[in-house]
């Protein structure tokens, strides 16, 4: 009887340790990495929906016409035209290539938000808000990190 009851409360603290776990552990496990190079940094943000602090990507002065790919896939994701200073801190776009994303809702921080992620690979890229410039409105706010940026020949 005792063996019977230390094996049900075994299960039973696995059963709990794994629906505790944080969501985005369990998520990260679902992303594969393609760039085998990408810098803990970059694993963090893109596998585990991390940021990198405000005002700190190279990206943000970039101003030479080009696109910009998933840094873990090659994924085409941005053209430089829908580029702009948002003034956050993060490279911002106004819109993407069509299909480059997949959305989710993101409830972290207490607040409703718009989280998107590269459609080929599910690396995390950012959110997108409804608060940007132009015909679409919308503000891609990216993690630089997350981004390659090709320049046009």
């Amino acid at each position: 009887m005792i063996l019977k009851k230390r094996k049900f409360l075994k299960l039973l603290s696995y059963s709990l340790l794994f629906f505790c776990l944080p969501i985005k552990t369990i998520y990260a496990t679902t992303k594969k990495i393609f760039n085998q190079n990408l810098s803990n940094q970059q694993k963090d943000i893109m596998f585990n929906q991390g940021t990198e602090r405000a005002f700190t990507s190279s990206l943000l002065s970039e101003n030479r016409k080009g696109t910009y790919h998933c840094a873990n896939c090659g994924a085409l994701l941005f053209d430089s035209s829908a580029k702009y200073d948002s003034g956050t801190g993060w490279p911002s776009f106004t819109e993407a290539v069509p299909g480059a994303f997949n959305t989710k809702v993101d409830y972290s921080f207490g607040m409703k938000r718009i989280e998107y992620h590269c459609a080929n690979c599910g690396a995390h890229h950012g959110h997108v808000f409804v608060d940007g410039p132009g015909k679409t409105g919308k503000r891609f706010c990216n993690n630089g990190l997350c981004l390659i940026f090709k320049p046009s020949q």
